[in-house]
C-alpha cells in the first residue's frame, strides 16, 4: 500500500516545488506603463467667438513594426476619441457630446510618397516624401471643434477625456499568414482627462 502511494507522493512533492519556485522567480510588482507606449500629450483648450477647440499631440505612435507595415503600403488608421462631460453637482457625470475623428497614412512605394488623410480637417489628402512630415500630421490635432460655446453653460464644470487608438486593419486573406500578430494594430491609449469650469 505504501509502495503504491509512494510515486504519487514523489509527483505531489515535485509539483508543489515546481509551483514554489515559479512563486519565488516572479516578479514583486507589476510593471508600470513602458515609456515607448502612445500616450497623448500637450492637452489644450482654444476658443473662438462661436466654438471650443481642442488641441493634443499623439507620442510614441510610430513603433518600428507600425513602420514597418506602413512602408509595406498597408493603409494604416489612427483613431481619436474624445467626450465631453459636465461634471459636478451630481453623482453621475452628464455626457454632452462624444466625436470620433480618424486619420490615415499610407506609402506609396513607387512614388516613394506618404499620403495622410484627415477627413476631419482637410478634404483633400496632403503628399510628402517625408516620413518626419507624415508622422507629424498623422501625431497631431488641432482647431478640432468640440462643442458650440452656446451648448456650455457659465460657470459650470465640465471634463474632457481622450484616447488615441491604432486601429485594426482587415487585411487580404493571402497575407492573414503573414501578419498574424493581429492584435498588434489594437493599441489603445489610457484616457487622458482635462477638467476645466467654463
Amino acid at each position: 500500500m505504501n509502495t503504491a502511494r509512494s510515486p504519487l507522493i514523489k509527483w505531489m512533492g515535485l509539483i508543489l516545488s515546481v509551483i514554489f519556485l515559479v512563486q519565488l522567480t516572479a516578479p514583486a510588482a507589476i510593471p508600470g506603463p513602458d515609456k515607448s507606449d502612445p500616450v497623448v500629450t500637450d492637452i489644450k483648450l482654444a476658443n473662438t467667438r462661436d466654438d471650443l477647440l481642442i488641441y493634443f499631440e499623439l507620442e510614441n505612435a510610430f513603433a518600428p513594426k507600425i513602420i514597418q507595415r506602413i512602408e509595406n503600403g498597408i493603409l494604416t488608421p489612427f483613431s481619436f476619441h474624445i467626450s465631453l462631460y459636465k461634471t459636478g453637482g451630481s453623482w453621475l457625470d452628464k455626457k454632452i457630446t462624444e466625436i470620433d475623428i480618424q486619420s490615415t497614412i499610407k506609402y506609396n512605394s513607387l512614388k516613394q510618397e506618404y499620403t495622410v488623410s484627415q477627413p476631419w480637417k482637410e478634404k483633400k489628402p496632403v503628399v510628402t516624401k517625408s516620413l518626419d512630415e507624415a508622422v507629424a500630421w498623422m501625431s497631431r490635432i488641432d482647431n478640432l471643434v468640440v462643442i458650440p460655446l452656446t451648448d456650455l453653460v457659465k460657470g459650470e464644470k465640465y471634463q474632457i477625456r481622450i484616447r488615441a487608438e491604432l486601429t485594426r486593419v482587415t487585411l487580404p486573406f493571402a497575407l492573414h499568414y503573414v501578419f498574424f500578430f493581429v492584435s498588434f494594430w489594437d493599441v489603445k491609449t489610457d484616457w487622458y482627462v482635462i477638467n476645466f469650469t467654463y
